[in-house]
């Protein structure tokens, strides 16, 4: 079993953490938060006083950060970067989802030192990472995908190479997007069914036998009371947050300028999510698009 260094133990992060363990890992942790790292140390980890100290000597280094500038400073931070601390056996995995540009910048830095690094962005969940079932998109080379993959699958179920550093990063975004446009539409059609007298499960389950179906149907239904053990049947609580969905719309909106992409309808879904969480509700789960919809709000 490998010595892990895992770093961000937030709402994702914690899980996947505990799911190495459970896998049986040497797992030290660091995180600013106390309580987080006193949550892991009742499950077997060890717990760090700094970053340096969970990258001292680990096989593998993972970083689940909230953004970019987090990812950039962790590593090459010219005081405390932890480029100063890794062993080239080491391999670095972040697996937050931030800018592509980012995440090559850290690579190049590492590679110039031999330090391995990967961008392993997630999809899934919170109720993934607990689950173990995240999808993990990874962007490297084909020996460092090979060398990470035996650790990601003890936090993940499907785990794909996207191709070069950076490439799991744009194929999350790319991604997220989708999701995005079919949350909103669904909504939309869903809440259009209901002013017009319709049930809206009845209406759900002619979309799932028709040509509408989509994944916010099968498994993430917007409607209050439509699906059980979804948030939107949990006053929209849990689950992938407005304001963390408005960050990865502005990610694709950033890169598709870079690489001169047509995305109307991306850029569509980024007003209408930026605007539902100006309204205060940028902590709720992103199905609450369907509130914006209905006349009763």
């Amino acid at each position: 079993m490998a010595k892990i260094g895992f770093i961000g133990l937030g709402n994702m992060g914690g899980p996947m953490a505990a799911n190495l363990l459970a896998g049986g890992h040497q797992v030290t942790v660091f995180d600013l938060s106390a309580s987080a790292m006193q949550t892991l140390a009742k499950k077997g980890a060890a717990l760090a006083t700094s970053a340096a100290e969970v990258a001292r000597d680990a096989d593998f280094v993972i970083s689940m950060l909230p953004a970019g500038k987090h990812v950039e400073a962790l590593y090459l931070d010219p005081e405390d970067g932890l480029i100063g601390t890794l062993s080239s056996t080491t391999l670095v995995i972040d697996s937050s989802t931030i800018d592509a540009a980012t995440a090559q910048k850290v690579a190049k830095a590492l590679a110039d030192k031999n330090i391995g690094f990967i961008d392993a962005p997630v999809s899934g969940g919170v109720g993934g990472a607990i689950a173990g079932t995240l999808t993990f998109i990874v962007g490297g080379s084909d020996a460092q995908f090979r060398a990470s993959k035996p650790v990601l699958e003890n936090m993940g179920k499907n785990i794909f190479h996207a191709g070069d550093v950076g490439a799991g990063q744009i194929a999350k975004i790319c991604n997220n997007m989708l999701l995005s446009v079919l949350m909103a539409g669904t909504a939309e059609a869903l809440q259009m069914a209901i002013d017009n007298g319709l049930d809206p499960s009845v209406m759900s389950d002619i979309m799932l036998q028709s040509s509408g179906r989509n994944w916010t149907l099968e498994l993430y239904n917007p409607c209050p009371g439509v699906m059980a053990n979804v948030p939107s049947s949990n006053q929209y609580q849990g689950g992938f947050m407005v304001d963390l969905m408005r960050k990865d719309l502005g990610l694709a909106m950033d890169t598709a300028v870079k690489s001169h992409s047509a995305t109307p309808m991306g850029a569509l879904a980024q007003s209408l999510f930026s605007m539902h969480s100006l309204q205060g509700n940028g902590k709720k789960d992103f199905s609450s698009i369907f509130e914006m919809f209905s006349k009763q709000q």
